[in-house]
């Protein structure tokens, strides 16, 4: 007999507050989601805190749960996941700090101010070239600088100090950067790095070719999401009987494929995904599909954009990237797994990231599990205010993966 299927549809930060502009709706309310939609009314739907008491409401930590780990026991920050899936080799006494490559500018007052968390959503090919250039500038013995993708990068401090107290830079869009610059034991050290690269950055060539475009630059390196490096079980270990299990992610960040490295899972690179509005979803889809007709048992599904419009606290785009998801997503990939005699889905978002606020939220989140021997709870729908109603809450997030394998 074949092997039950099981698949995770994530569309990052899709939950929200009501908006006055969409009738008092969220974003999942007032979208047109006809496949998460059926998928809530066919299955069990309920909420599921994802972010244990005392965590930041980060996806590093929002996704561990999801994925069976409890935080509280596994998580030592988000940087050392990313360099996980970029082959950095951390020693135990290595610090690994998550870089991005920001925007800064000036309010009235000369202060400085946080206007681009991702400088203009930067290409690869871009900052490569600039983090290259920081490395022969700033690397030493001490510290090392690794290019990722977009601007999203790794900057590793050996017998560094990991009590610093940073800020995501994606928290503090508009926001005087002053009383969010890195503090505390050894804070100095990163500071200067900081610093540093705000005199050699802008009057580098790729900076100089966007300003000349009327693109944001990447004019100053922002340090956070420091740790060390952690150790996982082997994925399926601490939900299915002690048995590994064989499965893949598909993600185009960094974070979400360090997770599956660190948890034993393939990570499939899927040309043209971008982390954005305009990733490949026919070639995600596809992917996930092949990898369980291949003998996987698992896929973890993951797509970035509706964060993405969240942080940037724009309505119209989250509820275009959460229609996407939907048609792009979820639609094909409810018709493709009728391929499979026995099968079951998990379709949720990892947290909150309310337009209004523009970060992330530790609410519960609406799952719905739909398949084989899955009841339905008649909710009206996928949204947060449906799946509350079925009156169905989890509240250790990381309990939720064994509903998925039964």
């Amino acid at each position: 007999m074949e092997s039950t299927k099981h698949i995770v549809l994530l569309g990052d930060g899709m939950a929200d507050e009501p908006i006055k502009e969409l009738g008092d709706k969220t974003p999942l309310q007032y979208a047109e989601t006809p496949n998460m939609d059926k998928i809530a009314k066919g299955g069990t739907s309920g909420m599921v805190k994802t972010i244990p008491d005392g965590f930041e409401p980060g996806s590093d930590v929002a996704n561990m749960s999801i994925m069976g780990y409890d935080p509280s026991k596994y998580y030592t920050g988000r940087a050392p996941i990313e360099a996980a899936n970029m082959g950095i080799e951390l020693q135990s006494s290595d610090i690994a700090f998550r870089m991005n490559l920001v925007t800064l500018g000036s309010n009235l007052g000369g202060r400085q101010k946080m206007v681009d968390y991702s400088a203009g959503y930067i290409t690869t090919e871009e900052s490569a070239k600039i983090v290259q250039f920081i490395q022969r500038e700033f690397g030493n013995y001490e510290f090392s600088f690794y290019p990722g993708k977009s601007y999203r990068h790794i900057m590793v401090w050996k017998n560094g100090k990991d009590e610093i107290v940073t800020t995501p830079p994606h928290d503090i869009l508009g926001s005087e950067i002053g009383m969010y610059l890195p503090h505390g034991d050894g804070a100095g050290r990163i500071l200067k790095i900081i610093k540093d690269s705000q005199k050699v950055l802008p009057k580098h060539p790729v900076n100089e070719a966007r300003i000349s475009k009327g693109v944001n630059p990447a004019n100053s390196l922002w340090l956070w999401g420091q740790g060390k490096k952690p150790t996982f079980p082997a994925f399926g270990e601490l939900f299915v009987k002690g048995k590994k299990l064989n499965g893949a992610v598909i993600s185009a960040v960094d974070l979400l494929q360090g997770l599956g490295v660190l948890m034993g899972l393939s990570v499939i690179e899927v040309e043209g995904a971008t982390g954005w509005i305009d990733t490949n979803y026919a070639g995600k889809v596809d992917a996930a599909l092949n990898i369980l007709s291949t003998g996987a048992d698992f896929v973890y599904l993951h797509v970035e954009a509706p964060d993405e419009a969240g942080h940037m606290g724009d309505t119209s785009l989250k509820v275009q990237a959460i229609e996407e998801f939907d048609k792009f997503i979820v639609g094909p990939i409810l018709d493709g797994i009728k391929r499979f005699e026995r099968y079951r889905i998990l379709l949720l978002p990892d947290h909150h990231t309310p337009v209004g606020i523009r970060t992330h939220t530790s609410k519960p989140v609406p799952f719905s599990l739909f398949g084989k021997q899955i009841l339905a709870n008649n909710v009206e729908g996928f949204s947060e205010a449906s799946c509350e109603k079925s009156g169905f809450l989890i509240n250790n997030g990381h309990t939720l993966m064994k509903n998925l394998f039964g």
